[in-house]
């Protein structure tokens, strides 16, 4: 039996999810195939932000700029790539992008006027370019709410995620005041009641409220939603996708078909080919699902697409520790919150620093490797890791034992002692701590300049004086994580052009097959310039190619009647 719709969307994360939304509002029959059990892809994991410039939230707060803004900042930071016109696309189509999903499904936003770009180069912005899912009632989704992928259990409380913000400010200081106590409590609460009634937790924020939004929004509109369904092969009539064998059952796209299946983080052969400091394949840890495997790109590749190979980097590169979770298996928890914060250092294996802590989670990564060290250590003394914790160690209460015994947390009584668990040497880790403690009393740090910046900054303790990036590590015990290299995802991918098609050998598109997502290329050609460049353009490419498929006019497609020949 074959199944018929005008749109197939191979993958449900925000990109196709994206694209399977915008196209079913303007009337087309969308079906979804996702490979897993659960929606949501890497999105339901992630932070859930959206790099969107010129953004409605920012122009409602008064935050207004011309394109040549942002245009000027990714000239300062990816040179000529940002000539590529899939970028002009993207800032022309993304505020629109989010003034639809808010005007006209259930996404709705909050903005991040504060939240600055990764560095200070020209056009560089301190606020204003950003949006991430406002917080979302799981409830909202019925039955579906199980077939929602679940927050990265280690990066939340019991399964409850902390939204980014507010609300994690509020956890690490909730021994602070009475409201912040109450707001814990509340949420505590409230978790305690949703594990007992309904097995998970139904208060969604970040990512996973994002996938949320979006799933909700596809069902409202009558999207056909597909899960456990993998795509093994495309359909191809006349040289045209026509659809693609889903499940071991044909599909029949009359429009065409949306890759989105989250890129190659865990193709091991891939990644062989590409990542250099993993060239058998193995020695790379992402932190994305591992049904990441590269599905999109080799039905892409089948139907003539090409995969990108000249990348700076070919992935958004993260730290990333592996949390034993016994019978021999790990998960990776994402170092992305503790290393800014005050009482925190990262130290390669000779027991030196080599970064710039508070810098982004990319930049940490790309420094190790320069560094030429397969892995680090990151270190806390005791205040520092009762208030945050440290990876996967959650702040007090929670107790450090279970992690101590299966050797995922390192302690000392002094840091002769951390020294000897960690197997460093004791004469220059002291050396090291020692001299980075000179610094940090006085608000500076003289090597790496941590703090200096205003992405730095936001990512410390706002109350902690002289700077908030910045705090010595005075008082034991001491404690370790062990930092390996992986990715929050892959850059490289297929190449597209603006209007979301894939293209072949040529550079002519393929008539009937688009890509959004990791699936595609990034269009910053492996740069990490701010947070939420995944993201932004995989849901700002998955509207245009929703638009397209629709026969809608696109900002940057000049025409009406240059829309309708992508068809």
């Amino acid at each position: 039996m074959t199944r018929d719709c005008d749109v197939l969307v191979i993958g449900s994360g925000a990109g196709g999810l994206s694209a399977a939304v915008t196209a079913a509002h303007h009337g087309l029959r969308v079906i979804v195939a996702e490979k897993t059990p659960f929606i949501g892809g890497t999105t339901a994991w992630s932070g859930g932000w959206l790099w969107i410039p010129r953004n409605p939230l920012a122009i409602a707060a008064g935050i207004e700029e011309d394109i040549e803004a942002p245009l000027t900042y990714l000239r300062s930071e990816i040179g000529n790539r940002a000539e590529d016109p899939r970028i002009r696309t993207f800032l022309e189509n993304g505020p629109e992008m989010v003034g639809f999903f808010r005007d006209h499904t259930a996404v709705d936003w909050i903005d991040g006027n504060r939240i600055p770009d990764f560095h200070t180069t020209r056009g560089a912005s301190a606020g204003g370019r950003s949006v991430c899912a406002a917080p979302f009632d799981g409830r909202r989704l019925g039955d579906w709410a199980h077939r929602l992928r679940p927050a990265l259990e280690e990066t939340t409380i019991w399964g409850m995620a902390i939204a980014s913000g507010t609300d994690m400010a509020r956890f690490f200081n909730w021994r602070a005041s009475p409201a912040n106590a109450l707001h814990v409590g509340r949420r505590l609460a409230r978790h305690v009641a949703d594990l007992a009634t309904r097995g998970r937790s139904t208060q969604l924020v970040n990512g996973n409220a994002l996938a949320a939004r979006l799933l909700r929004s596809a069902l409202d509109l009558g999207v056909t939603v597909l899960t456990e369904a993998p795509a093994s092969d495309l359909i191809r009539e006349n040289g045209r996708v026509t659809g693609a064998i889903i499940g071991g059952r044909p599909v029949r796209a009359d429009r065409g078909v949306v890759l989105a299946t989250g890129g190659f983080p865990h193709d091991n052969a891939r990644i062989a080919t590409m990542f250099e400091h993993a060239k058998d394949g193995t020695w790379h840890h992402s932190a994305a699902p591992p049904t990441n495997t590269g599905d999109g790109l080799t039905l892409g590749e089948s139907a003539g697409g090409v995969v990108t190979k000249d990348y700076v980097n070919p992935g958004a590169w993260a730290p990333v520790s592996l949390v034993p979770k016994g019978y021999g298996e790990t998960s990776r928890f994402p170092h992305l919150v503790e290393r800014a914060k005050p009482g925190f250092i990262a130290v390669a294996p000779n027991g030196r620093r080599f970064v710039n802590e508070a810098d982004s989670y990319h930049d940490f990564m790309s420094a190790l490797f320069r560094a030429g060290a397969d892995h680090a250590w990151l270190i806390a003394d005791a205040p520092a890791r009762r208030r945050f914790g440290i990876g996967a160690v959650k702040p007090f209460p929670f107790r450090d034992a279970p992690h101590l015994a299966t050797g995922y947390l390192k302690r000392g009584r002094t840091l002769e002692d951390l020294a000897r668990a960690t197997g460093l040497d004791p004469e220059v880790l002291d050396e090291t701590i020692t001299g980075f403690n000179a610094g940090a009393r006085l608000g500076e740090d003289p090597d790496f300049g941590r703090g200096t910046t205003p992405y730095n900054l936001i990512q410390g303790d706002p109350g902690h004086q002289p700077n908030p990036a910045l705090g010595a590590l005075d008082h034991g015990p001491f404690y370790a994580v062990r930092i390996v290299p992986g990715s929050l995802g892959t850059f490289a991918g297929l190449t597209t052009d603006p209007a979301a098609r894939v293209l072949d050998a040529s550079g002519a598109p393929i008539p009937g097959l688009f890509a959004t997502g990791n699936d595609a290329a990034s269009i910053m050609g492996g740069n990490y310039p701010a947070g939420g460049i995944t993201l932004g353009p995989a849901m700002t490419y998955g509207y245009i190619a929703g638009r397209v498929l629709a026969g809608q006019p696109v900002k940057g497609l000049q025409t009406q009647k240059e829309t309708e020949n992508v068809l």
